[in-house]
């Protein structure tokens, strides 16, 4: 797949059913439904997945019970494997998981039963491995691993800060996992995607999001941690502009590519 042989698919982290409508109508194929995405996402509430569900477009949650590191204990998991059969009932196209055992390999028992029970409601179930894959050992030897658990798709920035920086290392994850979705993701910009696509990804991830504007008027007494103003006391939103330039960056490559339109 190096080289680009397929048109990429568009997917944008969302926090909110706004933001999944808003994605929806700038040209992504699908959302990653989260929240906190400062903390780099948790587990959005059953409420939330339905709401951004009925939005449009293809809705997959992220399923992460808590910040910090991936390596979980049996509590954890369970939780999790709750969490996923919720956010599937409510209307979730596909599940984001991974877990990583204390040495730093896939923990796969803890995938299996996570994939395992985004099927238990006897519909197909996209299922992803994030990023956890990017703090393992070996991202390309972990994506080796994922299709036999009933995971379609890794989402990675091939082990580096960015995915731009680590597009070799995604090539490699393409080529040593056939039939795996890769899906590059992390830090990237709009200018980068001519050439993740280039490395044979099939699809590529962003934000694509802004501090949303402060609705508060009048005097603001600052909560939290000390340093925190006004401005910084808000949260992101999904940018209508940076989806739409998005994706015209990869209609453009796509148009390039003989015989390909979107």
């Amino acid at each position: 797949m190096t080289g680009g042989s397929a048109v990429a698919a568009l997917e944008i982290a969302v926090t909110s059913p706004a933001g999944a409508r808003t994605a929806l109508a700038h040209g992504a194929d699908r959302v990653e439904l989260c929240t906190a995405l400062e903390l780099g996402g948790l587990t959005p509430s059953a409420a939330v997945v339905e709401a951004a569900a009925a939005v449009g477009p293809p809705v997959h949650a992220l399923v992460r019970c808590r910040p910090g590191d991936f390596v979980y204990d049996a509590e954890e998991i369970a939780l999790m494997v709750a969490e996923v059969r919720s956010v599937v009932a409510s209307g979730a196209a596909g599940v984001v998981v991974g877990a990583l055992t204390a040495g730093g390999t896939l923990d796969t028992d803890a995938v299996a039963r996570l994939a395992d029970a985004a099927h238990d409601g006897g519909r197909p179930v996209d299922v992803t491995l994030h990023r956890a894959v990017d703090q393992s050992a070996d991202p390309v030897a972990t994506a080796a691993l994922l299709l036999p658990l009933g995971v379609t798709r890794v989402l990675s920035s091939g082990g580096a800060a960015t995915a731009a920086e680590g597009s070799a290392t995604l090539t490699a994850m393409v080529a040593a996992a056939p039939g795996l979705e890769v899906m590059a993701g992390g830090g990237v910009r709009v200018t980068d995607i001519p050439a993740l696509v280039g490395a044979g990804v099939a699809a590529v991830h962003l934000s694509a999001k802004h501090r949303a504007e402060p609705r508060r008027t009048g005097i603001w007494t600052p909560l939290g941690a000390a340093g925190t103003t006004a401005d910084e006391d808000t949260h992101f939103v999904t940018d209508p502009a940076l989806v739409a330039a998005a994706r015209r960056a990869l209609d453009v490559r796509a148009a390039s590519l003989p015989g390909r339109a979107r």
